[in-house]
């Protein structure tokens, strides 16, 4: 009967260290940022006010996390009401007939002490093309507020618009090619 429990503590402690864990953006702690160059010579910045993050990980560091974003692009945000109302039209985004756009992971490479290769279907106006981005996991702590686990993570790279068809009359200089993304997320363990 003892070998049983042993058996059975054994087994329960081996599924629990290898269980996997869902974490969620929190939203009033993260940021999906864009930038682009204007002219040549100025950046315009932005960011997408409604989006979610998903990452399913075994792995305390995150290193065999899978992550998945969904934002709504008609919450395009650059400060400028006029240029969000055009971003927003058929010219760029074309909201109404892509309200989404999604990146889903399918692999991930560790470069570094907490920096990974981020590699994932990146779907942007009606396009699905692959991307590899950098990723920093920035830790895990307790927040001391809300008692609920949660871990820092910082995503950047560059895209190009003229992979996605987003804004091809504007030829550069008018707007660079290449968009800077940049997401920095606390993740919270559900």
């Amino acid at each position: 009967m003892k070998n049983v429990y042993l058996l059975l503590l054994a087994t329960a402690s081996f599924l629990t260290a290898n269980a996997q864990s869902e974490w969620h953006a929190d939203p009033m702690h993260s940021k999906l940022g864009f930038g682009i160059t204007h002219l040549g010579i100025s950046t315009v910045d932005g960011h997408f006010k409604n989006f979610s993050v998903t990452a399913t990980t075994k792995a305390a560091d995150f290193s065999d996390a899978v992550f998945e974003l969904s934002a709504e692009t008609t919450s395009i945000d650059t400060d400028v009401e006029p240029r969000d109302k055009h971003l927003r039209s058929a010219d760029f985004f074309d909201v109404e007939k892509f309200p989404k756009m999604t990146f889903k992971s399918t692999a991930i490479k560790k470069t570094g002490t907490d920096k990974y290769q981020l590699t994932g279907l990146l779907t942007l106006h009606g396009v699905s093309k692959s991307v590899t981005l950098e990723l920093w996991y920035r830790g895990t702590v307790v927040n001391p507020q809300s008692k609920a686990t949660t871990a820092g993570i910082q995503v950047t790279g560059v895209i190009k618009r003229s992979d996605f068809n987003v804004g091809p009359g504007f030829a550069p200089p008018m707007l660079s090619d290449e968009v800077w993304i940049k997401a920095d997320c606390e993740l919270v363990k559900k």
